[in-house]
């Protein structure tokens, strides 16, 4: 049975994010597990390989990077069986015109948004009461 969410505490995470995207086939890029980053993603589909990182950690060379995300963990653990987590989260930016990418774990979800929008970002989930940031 599923279960509704209710109001989520969002953690801001101090660093910058970078996303940037590989051809499907190219190899893991080994400066990805940098022993410090605290969070990065590796996806790969047929069309292409994403991986998402610490600013800092990317090399100037790559070419296929937006850089300047900021990330919100969700407070988890988030059961499966709850519902309307990310669309809570969403629809409060999508109204106030602010894109996401998000990033999904076994026990929470990210929230990545530009770090020029950040303050709007808060004020629209504070605002609609779906989620509080410390």
């Amino acid at each position: 049975m599923s279960e509704r969410a209710t109001p989520r505490r969002l953690a801001l995470l101090p660093e910058r994010f970078a996303v940037c995207r590989f051809a499907p086939d190219a190899p893991l890029p080994a400066w990805v597990f940098h022993e410090s980053a605290t969070v990065w993603s590796l996806t790969r589909t047929p069309r292409e390989l994403s991986v998402v990182c610490p600013e800092d950690d990317l090399p100037p060379s790559v070419e296929n990077a937006e850089r300047g995300w900021r990330a919100f963990e969700v407070e988890g653990p988030i059961p499966f069986g709850v519902t309307g987590v990310i669309s809570g989260l969403t629809a409060p930016l999508a109204v106030a015109g602010i894109p996401v990418f998000v990033l999904s774990t076994y026990d929470t979800d990210l929230l990545l948004v530009r770090e020029s929008q950040l303050e709007g970002a808060i004020d629209a989930l504070g605002r609609e009461r779906v989620a509080r940031v410390p």
